[in-house]
């Protein structure tokens, strides 16, 4: 019987097996049309040169690069100096969607854990309160937020009218502003993944640890942390890569003075005085720096295996 059973696995898995590489034919397809394709657009538009009256030409130079590290003075031709200004932007960037990724994580995971935690018929509606932002459009939210942090908005009429504050808190504009904009965005990014690790926990390694006298502390950080670590580094993932991107929250809560670099790529590409190699060039830059990111967690994932 157990060889007649594993003789029919075997022939259930191999029944597609001639036709593996068609049944694939279509993502392949979608990947290369809607993501391969615009990239390598991007990639070949970071070395033309711009056109004066908007556009390219199709002269290969290393410009758009040049121009993104270095001051060359007003006409070119000055000795290269580095420019921060671009720079100070990009790290501005890292470190919005960095703290974005760390509040959400501290939101997110006591979050995650109360809703894996409670009974099974309840944990449906959890999920359904927490992802219900979602099933409205990103700008609509991002003005929504807009309009309740601004000075006559109404937290600040709010404050007033209890007491704690005498006069408007000035938020729009601000830094704070932004981050308040990515947090809200992305925090049911952070709580879903963390939320479906910890409901494949088993419990009973916790009462295990209790048995053994462990505090609650010494049980979250050797027991718990390590075994839904997974769902945590894939939320810290997805919060932090669409942060490092973000142009909706900076544009229309920070200002001109909070500018990401999301927002530095998306004016490049606006109408015929934009610089659409540099801004191409931007694009790569942010690219292989999210490559970087991905490459060192999926490095430290595969250590991770190999120690197990």
């Amino acid at each position: 019987m157990a060889g007649g059973a594993a003789s029919s696995g075997s022939t259930a898995s191999d029944t597609y097996a001639g036709a593996r590489h068609w049944l694939l034919m279509p993502s392949w397809f979608v990947l290369l049309i809607f993501v391969a394709a615009p990239v390598a657009m991007m990639l070949v538009y970071s070395f033309l040169t711009k056109e004066f009256r908007g556009g390219v030409i199709w002269e290969f130079s290393l410009g758009a690069y040049d121009q993104f590290f270095f001051d060359r003075g007003l006409f070119g031709d000055d000795p290269p100096q580095i420019d921060w200004t671009y720079i100070n932007i990009f790290w501005r960037s890292i470190w919005q969607a960095g703290l974005a990724t760390v509040l959400s994580l501290l939101i997110g995971f006591p979050t995650a854990y109360f809703i894996a935690t409670r009974p099974e018929r309840s944990r449906a509606l959890w999920v359904f309160v927490i992802t219900i932002p979602y099933w409205v459009n990103l700008l609509i939210r991002t003005v929504s937020m807009k309009f309740l942090l601004r000075d006559q908005g109404p937290m600040n009429d709010f404050l007033i009218w209890t007491g704690v504050i005498d006069d408007p808190l000035r938020i729009i504009n601000t830094n704070l502003a932004v981050q308040l904009g990515l947090f809200y965005s992305y925090l049911p990014f952070m709580v879903l993944p963390i939320y479906a690790a910890v409901e494949r926990y088993n419990f009973t390694l916790s009462e295990a640890a209790a048995d053994l006298y462990a505090s609650k502390w010494a049980t979250l950080r050797r027991v718990l942390l390590p075994a839904v670590k997974p769902g945590v580094i894939a939320g810290c993932i997805l919060v932090f890569v669409p942060s490092l991107g973000a142009f909706l929250a900076p544009d229309l809560l920070g200002g001109a003075r909070n500018f990401m670099i999301g927002s530095l790529i998306e004016e490049q590409f606006k109408g015929n005085a934009g610089n659409w190699p540099f801004g191409a060039a931007a694009s790569m830059i942010l690219l292989t720096l999210v490559l970087i990111i991905l490459m060192v967690f999926a490095r430290q994932q595969r250590r991770m295996g190999d120690m197990r």
